[in-house]
C-alpha cells in the first residue's frame, strides 16, 4: 500500500497536526503509524502497550487497524481509555464491548485489560486498573480522539487536571458530554446515559511515549479550533496534547475547517 500523505501539515508548539481529504483517507494513515509503532515495540522489547479509545469518531480507524499485517497481535497488551460506571460489558454503549467488537475480536491481543465499570467499589477499580498501568506501561501507543467539548479520554473541562497524581480517577460526566453520546446514537436519551464514569487522567495519557489523535467530522471542529489556537488549560483538555514530545494529531477537512489557514 502507498503511504497516505496529508493536504497540509503543520506544528503547534510540540503537536504535530495533519490535515487529509476525509476521514478515510486519515483513518488509514493514522493506522500505518500505528501499526508501525506496534510492530517496532514488538521487534525492540518483545512487546507492546498500547491503549486504545472509543466512539463513532474511531470506527473508520479502528477497521483500518485490523487490516494491517505484519503486527504479532500475540504480543500486545492493550488497555483502553475509559468506561461508564454501572454499565455491564455487555451493554449496547458499554465501551468494552465496543472495543471488543471493533478491534480485539478480530486481531486477538496477548492481554486484554479492561476497566470494570460494573465493579462495587469505584475507588478501588481506579486503584487496581492504576497498578496494571504502572506495572506495564509506560504505553507505547495511546490511540486517542478529541470530544466536542474538547475532552480527551472524560477529561471533561470540569474534571480535567494537567497536574492529577492519580492515573485513573471516577468523574461526573458533563452535560455536553453526555448530550454526546445521545448524538452518536449510544442512547436513546440524555437521562439513559451514565452520569459517572471511570477514565485515565491527563497525565496518564501524556505518559505514553506517542499520542495517535483521530478526529475526524466537522462537529469536533470548534474543539480542534480551541485546542489548537486558545490557551493550554484545562478549559480545552486537549489543548494540552501541545506539550506532547511526540503526539500526532489527525484531522479531516471538517474537522479543521475552523483554523486558521496554513501553507
Amino acid at each position: 500500500m502507498s503511504p497516505v500523505h496529508p493536504v497540509k501539515q503543520w506544528h503547534v508548539e510540540s503537536l504535530e497536526v495533519r490535515v487529509y481529504a476525509d476521514k478515510r483517507v486519515l483513518a488509514e494513515a493514522a493506522a500505518d503509524e500505528v501499526a508501525d509503532v506496534l510492530k517496532r515495540a514488538v521487534k525492540l522489547r518483545g512487546r507492546a502497550v498500547a491503549v486504545f479509545a472509543t466512539g463513532v469518531s474511531q470506527l473508520e480507524f479502528l477497521a483500518a487497524l485490523r487490516t494491517r499485517r505484519g503486527i504479532d497481535w500475540e504480543q500486545v497488551v492493550a488497555f483502553h481509555l475509559d468506561e461508564y460506571i454501572g454499565l455491564l460489558p455487555d451493554h449496547p454503549a458499554s465501551l468494552r464491548r465496543f472495543l471488543r467488537e471493533k478491534l480485539f475480536a478480530a486481531v486477538r491481543p496477548g492481554a486484554i485489560h479492561y476497566m470494570a465499570g460494573e465493579a462495587p467499589d469505584p475507588q478501588a477499580e481506579c486503584r487496581r486498573y492504576a497498578k496494571l498501568l504502572t506495572d506495564l506501561g509506560p504505553a507505547d501507543i495511546a490511540c486517542i480522539g478529541i470530544g466536542e467539548n474538547g475532552h480527551i479520554a472524560f477529561n471533561d473541562p470540569h474534571t480535567a487536571d494537567f497536574n492529577e497524581s492519580a492515573l485513573v480517577k471516577m468523574v461526573e460526566l458533563d452535560e455536553v458530554c453526555r448530550r454526546q453520546q445521545v448524538g452518536e446514537g449510544w442512547f436513546s436519551r440524555i437521562e439513559d446515559v451514565p452520569q459517572r464514569a471511570l477514565t485515565m487522567t491527563v497525565p496518564a495519557i501524556l505518559s505514553a511515549k506517542i499520542i495517535s489523535c483521530v478526529t475526524p467530522e466537522a462537529r469536533k471542529a470548534e474543539a480542534v479550533r480551541r485546542a489548537l489556537e486558545g490557551p493550554i488549560t484545562p478549559a480545552c483538555p486537549a489543548s494540552v496534547l501541545r506539550n506532547h514530545r511526540h503526539a500526532i494529531l489527525y484531522l479531516d477537512r471538517e474537522s479543521s475547517s475552523l483554523l486558521q489557514q496554513r501553507e
